[in-house]
């Protein structure tokens, strides 16, 4: 078992090869219902592609841009060039083309992983630096201004390379350094600022080896990732953990539908899933909050001393069967978990772990550990092992105030901005996160929201608007929404459950159906109200008739909808 004393280096690159050392012969990755790739085979493909990319000119503090869909083949990508000492720059896949090609020019990027289903978002560039396009799955695409290769045929070329000259593959690991910048990553933050996020190969490997005393992965678990690997929640806990550990990693590759999920799991059987809180608070609500709507037995009956805690752990169990029947975690973060659903997570004991972290701490800074038993709803868990948490300049009242974090896993700064990088990073080392929370006294983390986020009313009193929505969002008809301040008052856009509501109204009118949203709307003013501060009322909910624009990590981009 891999712990901090059997790495040589704090590299990624000694990382991987202390697990290939230990694992070779045992599964590492895979698409769902699919063979996987033995950490040798693994390690085999990584070093061969890395002796291509050295014999094509790529040098240390190179970058190269991925851009696709998670896959074997992105991890390939990704430590093959992190062996020839360049830098990587994950693109996520639902960057638009405007973006891509801003990732692309601004980072200098000298060649590009990426699919078929990303292409066409490249064809585009008018101005670029690359010098290749290696495709990540295997089509034929033609270009006027790039070589394109298929990943198939340059892994082909790179085994025979590797084979011919062995003594001439890439750099060795000795050659880099912890304090290397591994990774740059374009965040499409809540702000709206895109900022570019410098992260070193020792940022990366103290975030794994402080998640790996959280949790104890044990080589026969199954990793099924269904998050972006462009992300670092799932990058460094959904990928690189696993690695470290010796697990396997199963990718999705489909959008995870309930059917898609639900088959895939059955096959795969994962032990642990890392999810956003969407996935759970969708479930939360068609299978629990749905079983207690739509019949007035189960109403009744769970109303009798411990019958609720019985229809809670039934429901559980259901849960668990769905996702395989393995499933011993499921990791939750990225933003704020509704508090109802997590009150059903806690009673009902389904394993579940909230974690609290950002771009820039790669990404881990709280959560867990897994078993603790004073961790409290609300809370993210106490500061992961080796990072220190403050909360400076807080509320007398309420002991509220900014959270700032210092530890090996906070980045080097951000790429060719230096004056935001002060901004951020004190001279003492303090990451400025800009979320605001405070601490229990068991020593729990639990955020607030974020300080830009704030709403001053006239009265002067301050209105936290994510702890509003919390109680907004935890109605069954309610998928998200926003609380904003509107010329001195407070307003809601929800944004609602049309398909629930369909069912609910089939067969009426379409007139009947907008006055059905409008008592709706109506209803939630009078049983959110009562549970907020005379100061914090809502004085109108408003029908908002599409999904708000959400970050990666579902993130409602407040930016967008301000007045």
């Amino acid at each position: 078992m891999q712990t901090e004393s059997t790495l040589t280096q704090f590299t990624l690159t000694g990382m991987l090869e202390a697990s290939v050392k230990h694992f070779h012969d045992r599964p590492a990755l895979s698409m769902a219902l699919e063979k996987p790739l033995t950490y040798g085979d693994f390690y085999e493909s990584v070093i061969s592609i890395a002796g291509i990319l050295k014999k094509q000119g790529v040098l240390k503090g190179d970058k190269i841009a991925i851009l696709g869909e998670n896959s074997p083949n992105w991890g390939i990508a990704y430590f093959a060039s992190v062996q020839c000492g360049a830098i990587v720059v994950p693109i996520l896949p639902d960057f638009s083309e405007t973006d891509v090609h801003h990732v692309l020019i601004d980072s200098e990027a000298k060649i590009l992983f990426t699919t078929q289903r990303q292409m066409d978002k490249v064809m585009g560039m008018s101005e670029h630096k690359l010098q290749a396009v290696i495709t990540l799955d295997d089509f034929k695409a033609e270009s006027d201004w790039l070589p394109v290769e298929t990943f198939s045929k340059f892994i082909e070329k790179a085994l025979h390379f590797l084979r011919q000259i062995p003594d001439k593959i890439g750099l060795k690991s000795a050659d880099i350094s912890e304090d290397d910048i591994a990774s740059i990553i374009y965040t499409s933050g809540t702000s709206g600022h895109s900022k570019a996020v410098m992260l070193t190969h020792k940022n990366f490997i103290a975030n794994v080896l402080a998640a790996d005393t959280l949790i104890a992965v044990r080589p026969d678990w199954t990793f099924l990732s269904v998050l972006p690997l462009s992300h670092t929640y799932e990058f460094t806990l959904g990928f690189l953990f696993p690695l470290l550990k010796g697990a396997r990693v199963v990718y999705a590759g489909k959008t995870p539908t309930p059917s898609v999920l639900e088959k895939i799991c059955r096959h795969e059987k994962p032990t642990i899933i890392a999810a956003v809180p969407l996935i759970m608070e969708k479930i939360y609500k068609k299978k629990v909050l749905a079983a207690f709507e739509k019949s007035f037995l189960i109403k009744v009956i769970a109303k009798v001393p411990g019958i609720k805690m019985k229809i809670y752990k039934k429901i559980r169990n259901k849960l668990i069967d769905f996702f395989g029947g393995s499933l011993q975690i499921m990791a939750i973060g990225g933003a704020a978990i509704n508090r109802e659903a997590e009150i059903f997570l806690k009673k009902s004991g389904f394993p579940y772990l909230i974690g609290y972290g950002l771009t820039e701490s790669a990404p881990l800074l709280a959560g867990g550990p897994w078993g603790d038993a004073t961790i409290t709803v609300g809370s993210t868990g106490k500061p992961i092992p080796g990072v220190e948490i403050k909360i400076v300049d807080p509320d007398p009242r309420s002991g509220i105030g900014e959270i700032i974090a210092r530890g090996a896993n906070i980045m080097k700064g951000y790429y060719k901005n230096p004056a935001m990088t002060r901004d951020v990073i004190d001279e003492q080392g303090w990451l400025h996160t800009g979320d605001l929370g405070s601490f229990d006294k068991a020593g729990n983390l639990h955020i607030r929201g974020r300080c830009k986020n704030i709403i001053l009313m006239a009265n002067g009193e301050n209105i936290y608007p994510e702890a509003i929505e919390d109680k907004i969002n935890s109605y069954i008809h309610v998928a998200e929404s926003l609380v904003m301040e509107n010329k001195g008052q407070l307003e809601a856009w929800v944004y609602l459950d049309y398909d629930l509501i369909d069912e609910e109204t089939k067969g009426e009118s379409e007139k009947q159906k907008l006055a059905y949203i409008e008592q709706l709307l109506e209803k939630l003013k009078i049983t959110v109200n009562p549970q907020l501060s005379a100061f914090a009322q809502i004085v109108r909910f408003v029908e908002h008739k599409e999904p708000f624009e959400k970050t990666a990590t579902h993130k409602i981009k407040r930016y967008l909808y301000t007045h």
